[in-house]
């Protein structure tokens, strides 16, 4: 399995070899190994399951909170000619019954849902017709209670596993202490788990904090840093009125900015994921409902 794993990276990624930390993993996997990858974000924690999705039989389930992750990664395979789709409340019940029917038939291999979609029993209904070789959790740290970014919907997932036949399962988050790390084993069932461990260092972040206590102030702020600039950027306000207001500053400004919050019709929020994911519009102005996975 391993050649067939290294032609699916040359043959649909062009890469000639595999990072640092992803051998190990997709190792594991391809040996029937419950696995759990702890690899900073830009690591390249997304080639972990996909690789194993082209070469094991079956399905690979992929498990994802981030909406604005799931078209970015789902529009990247079909670009490479890989059968991949998504499901996620964005999607009209027609959509979602097309797509999870082409699942059943076997036509994909990959499906990215959220966490919150396994409490639908049209959904779980499906998942007792489907052959499943892999479940991908991404940011599996959302199941700790105690930790950030917790997701309830995440500790409903092991009531799953049953239904699907006790699957192969691959965990993968981009930081977790050693507490976190006990807890996505013991919640999320993983069996006897290799743990791949890389480090957290980031050369290509940096972190600063610029306080300004005026509001005009701020304003001329984020107009100096967003104008001109080719790089999408996400700007956040706290509420929906805010977001409106800085999207308006920005537009004036001359900077292609597009505002995101729960407010919007369905369709309008679809179309600004889409836009900024592909750079048309490469400022979005939202509320922290933007990126994370609607809760039906």
């Amino acid at each position: 399995m391993w050649s067939e794993a290294r032609s699916a990276l040359q043959r649909y990624f062009g890469y000639d070899d595999f990072r640092p930390g992803q051998r190990e993993a997709i190792l594991s996997v391809l040996r029937g190994r419950d696995t759990l990858v702890v690899m900073p974000t830009g690591g390249g924690k997304s080639l972990c399951f996909q690789i194993p999705a082209l070469v094991l039989p079956g399905l690979t389930l992929v498990v994802s909170p981030l909406i604005a992750l799931m078209l970015d990664q789902v529009s990247a395979l079909e670009r490479r000619g890989i059968p991949a789709a998504l499901v996620n409340s964005t999607l009209s019940g027609a959509e979602i019954e097309e797509r999870l029917s082409r699942a059943v038939a076997g036509e994909l291999k990959l499906l990215y849902v959220a966490p919150e979609r396994f409490a639908s029993p049209v959904f779980r209904r499906a998942l007792r017709e489907m052959e499943i070789g892999l479940v991908a959790i991404d940011e599996a740290h959302c199941v700790c209670e105690w930790g950030h970014d917790f997701r309830p919907s995440y500790l409903r997932l092991r009531e799953a596993w049953p239904l699907i036949g006790q699957p192969l399962l691959l965990a993968l988050t981009a930081t977790a202490t050693p507490e976190v790390r006990r807890d996505i084993l013991a919640e999320l069932e993983l069996r006897s788990a290799r743990v791949i461990v890389r480090g957290f260092d980031r050369p290509n972040l940096r972190l600063s904090v610029r306080r300004e206590e005026r509001l005009t102030e701020k304003s001329r702020a984020l107009i100096a840093e967003l104008s001109g600039r080719r790089e999408t950027a996400i700007v956040y306000a706290s509420t929906r009125k805010s977001v409106e207001a800085v999207t308006e500053l920005l537009r004036c400004a001359g900077v292609s900015a597009a505002a995101y919050h729960a407010g919007l019709p369905r369709a309008e929020r679809a179309w600004v994921q889409k836009a900024w994911t592909s750079g048309d519009v490469p400022v979005v102005v939202a509320t922290n409902a933007f990126g994370k996975a609607l809760r039906h």
